[in-house]
Parts: structure tokens; sequence; C-alpha cells
């Protein structure tokens, strides 16, 4: 599929980016040398005819986006998220890249709900309205349950759009290809990377059993949380493509008229959005990563509603813990720390200068602080970030990048509801109860316990492990033999030992 015909797509791609002038936008903002730019535009100028016009009042990039269609401006939407690949001028314009595409028609989508769920929509539904929401990958129509008259969301999945961004995802491979061929200075922002990134998000979102499954986790993990909810998932009514929720009923975040009317404290509630984000974060390593205020509610009373899971991000307790300790180290203002946390995590090559490395960060930290609160900005500091980064030879953490991106984004959201929050202030407390559980004697001795219960799960297997290994060293010649199988024996007893002992104090201490 990956072939040469996929030339034919990117004409059609950088006839449209010349024609509507965001030719040289993406081209800058990826920093392009000048043979790739010679090839990007080779392969649009000539050919600029062939180019959809697109929307004169949308700003270059949005508009080439909007007019290629739903898998692009779902690609402009996933780099939004990668401020490091694109710049953060370029991030900024694709963050608000509105998924406003014309609706399928209610009869497509009931046949679609049919198809799908095996029955007719009168069986099911007393009401299914037109679309109220039509996006790049489905649409929402709003329904009543017919045997409990509840209200619910219907999100449907557009028809053959699995096959268009099929097609479209193999072009973009073959773009990136032809960017490590033309601009290996580019490879470090990993072309290919981001496009198997990109893959990955939409097949996520092109099953919709896999969205439910998410919404279904998130909400387990915050069922407890005050002041948030999720509307419920109904699985008997979802499959494939149709995705049936509970409908969330209640103000949107981003109306603050609304919220003022309903008697809502919108200072309260800022501050509570951006807990929420990083107690998701940190606690779950399971996060809403896209908690922009169209996917925001309040409920009448006063909890945040939160939808629409097509996009969640995951990080690993070991990189929670790495990431807490930085954030931790910027608001005590402890560089140093800051910077061995860096290097002892791997973040920067280790021929790099530590010391060099904390100044550098000084300077990140040190404008922010001297800010009134109204100035501080958690997407300047950023943008400082990438900056010390690339200096210091840092390759992407794409793990990092969407929690630093919704982070951004989760501050935008507070700063709307009220310009005078201090996102570390708020931030403060959450970190610190968190460092406090995950870095520590508790933190010890869970991590002790977590390593006793793998030893005893593996402990029938180590006699095998160890002979199998001393066989291996046996088989590579006497010298490595005799030199090397009493440190695999030690080794061997020494787990097992281990494993033993700690065990044993498990027992004990439970």
């Amino acid at each position: 599929m990956r072939g040469p015909h996929n030339i034919i797509r990117l004409i059609r791609t950088g006839a449209t980016l010349e024609r509507t002038g965001a030719m040289n936008v993406v081209l800058d903002a990826f920093e392009a040398p000048r043979a790739l730019r010679f090839v990007a535009h080779a392969l649009g100028k000539p050919f600029m005819w062939l180019g959809y016009k697109g929307d004169p009042e949308m700003p270059p990039a949005t508009r080439a986006l909007t007019a290629l269609g739903p898998a692009y401006i779902k690609f402009g939407q996933v780099l939004s998220t990668r401020p490091d690949v694109v710049g953060n001028e370029l991030a900024e314009q694709l963050r608000v890249l509105q998924d406003k595409l014309p609706p399928f028609s209610i009869d497509t989508a009931k046949a679609e709900v049919e198809r799908e769920l095996g029955r007719p929509v009168a069986e099911i539904f007393s009401e299914f309205s037109e679309p109220i929401a039509a996006a790049s990958i489905a649409q929402v129509h709003k329904a009543r349950l017919n045997d409990t008259g509840e209200d619910v969301a219907v999100k449907v999945l557009r028809p053959g759009i699995e096959r268009a961004f099929r097609r479209d995802i193999d072009a973009f491979y073959f773009a990136a290809r032809i960017v490590d061929l033309f601009a290996p200075g580019a490879r470090r922002l990993r072309p290919m990377e981001v496009i198997e990134h990109f893959d990955g998000v939409v097949r996520g979102e092109l099953d919709l059993r896999l969205e439910s499954a998410a919404a279904s986790e998130f909400e387990a993990n915050t069922r407890d949380d005050a002041g948030f909810c999720l509307p419920p998932i109904i699985w008997s009514l979802s499959a494939r493509r149709v995705m049936t929720l509970g409908w969330a009923d209640g103000e949107p975040l981003g109306d603050n008229g609304a919220l003022d009317a309903a008697g809502h404290d919108r200072r309260e509630l800022s501050e509570r959005v951006l807990r929420l984000f990083l107690l998701h974060a940190l606690r779950d390593g399971y996060f809403h990563a896209d908690m922009h205020q169209g996917n925001l509610k309040v409920g009448r009373n006063g909890d945040i509603i939160a939808y629409d899971f097509g996009i969640m991000g995951h990080i690993d307790e070991y990189t929670r813990r790495v990431y807490a300790e930085i954030l931790f180290g910027f608001i005590r203002r402890d560089y140093q720390r800051v910077a061995e946390v860096h290097f002892e995590a791997g973040y920067v090559p280790a021929n790099k200068d530590v010391d060099e490395f904390a100044r550098a960060l000084r300077a990140v930290g040190e404008p922010i602080f001297g800010m009134d609160a109204t100035q501080i900005s958690m997407g300047r500091l950023l943008s400082y970030l990438f900056e010390v980064t690339e200096r210091f030879g840092m390759e992407t953490r794409t793990e990092l990048i969407l929690l630093q991106r919704t982070m951004v984004v989760v501050e935008g959201v507070a700063r709307s509801l009220n310009p005078h929050t201090n996102i570390w202030e708020v931030a403060r407390p959450v970190v610190e109860d968190y460092i406090k559980q995950s870095i520590g004697p508790r933190a010890l001795a869970s991590d002790l316990a977590k390593t006793a219960r793998v030893l005893a799960r593996f402990g029938p297997r180590l006699p095998g492990l160890v002979e199998a290994a001393l066989v291996r060293q046996a088989s590579e010649g006497e010298p490595d033999r005799k030199s090397t199988w009493p440190r695999l024996l030690i080794a061997g007893l020494a787990g097992l030992t281990a494993g033993a002992g700690l065990v044993l104090l498990l027992q004990t201490l439970t």
C-alpha cells in the first residue's frame, strides 16, 4: 500500500497547502532544510489548481487541513499535542482546530445503529434527534430510551470512515519516509514515530468499544473523586461503530455567563479542574488527554462532568515519579535536584554537565516565579524547557509530551474561569501528597512487596533459568565459563534467598 501511488495523494496535499498559503507555515514550523523545501514546493506549486480552496476566514494551516478532510483534521489535532515537533505557534493554531464538518443524514445514522445493535431504532429509542455535533470521525445524537425514559447520547461513526483513514494514513507514512530521506536533520523529531502515534490514536477512535472501555476504566479510577463524575456507558447499546452513554446535562465549562447565572463559584472550579488533572495523572497514571472546555460541563450540583474519551493518556509508575520529582523541584525552586532527576532518568545524555544543566533550568524557572499570578504560564515554562532540552541533546519523550500538552490545555481552562489562578499554589499540595506516598519509606516497603511477589511467582523457574544460563556460558568457551558461572550461581541463590526473605517479611507485616 505504501508505494509510489501515494505521490498522487501527496501532490493533492501539496497543492492545497500552496493554494491556502499554508505550505511555508508548515515548512517553517518544521525548520525544513532546503532540499525538503524544494521537494515540497515541486509537489505543490505546479498543481495548485488541483488544491482545495478551503475557508479563507481561517488561518492558513487550519484552512488547509479542514479542506483536506477528516484524516487531516484529526492529524492536525494530534500534532497540536506535539509542540516539540511543530513549534509552539503552529501547535497553538492547531489546538483550536474544530471538528466542524457537515453531518451525515439521520437516516444513515439510524441504519448504522440498527446494523450494529441488531434491533430497530424505534424498538430501542422513543426519540432520536438530528445530529447535535458532527466531528471528523463520528457524530452525536440525543435520544431517549424506550424502557426507562432516560436521555442518552448516541455516538455513531461516519460511514466509510475506516477506509478513508487507512488511505490517508498510508500517504502520511509515505510522506514521513520522504522527510527521513531529504531532511536527515529532522530525524530527531521522529516523523515515523509521530505517524505511528497518530495511527494508534486513530485506530483506537475507530473502534468505539475501545473508547467505551477507556471511559469505564477512567470511571473506576475516579468514582470516589469529590466534585467529578462521568456519564455512564450503556454497554448493552454499544458496539464497534455505536456508543451509547448517559446524557451529560449541565452548563459548558467555557460559558462563564451561564456558570455565573447558575451560581457556580468559578474560582473554585478553576482550582478543582487543575487538581483533578494532576490527581488523575500522578495517582492513576491514566488521564483525560483532551480536557478542553468543549469536553467539560458543570452539573447542577456543581460536579465537573467529563466526556469524549477518544484520547486518553497513560504513564507508567516510574515515569510518574520522575515527572512528580521534576514538577516538585520546580515548585521548590530546587533546580539542582531537577537536573539530577533528568540525568538519573536518562533524559539527558550522560556526557553532559549536570551543573550546567541546572543553571539552564534556573534560567527557565526564575523568570516564571518572578511573575504575578496572572502572568505565570505553564505554556511559557514548557516553551523554555523545549529550548533547553534541544540544546542539551534530549530526545523527545513521547510519554511526557501528551501529559505536558494536556497540562497546558487544563491551565488554559482554569485561567478562562479565573485569570488569577496560581497554578503552582494549586499544584503544590497534590504533588507533595504524591511525593510522600511514592518516594520514601512507605514507597520502599510497597516496592519491596511487589518485588517479593514477582520473585515468589518465578521462584520455581529460577533453578531452570540459572541452569540455562550456565549451559549457555559453557558453550561460549572455557575462560568465560570459569569466570562467569560462580557469579550466576551466587546471583540465583541470592534471588531465591531474597525472595524467601521478602515473602516472610510480608507475612510478618500482614
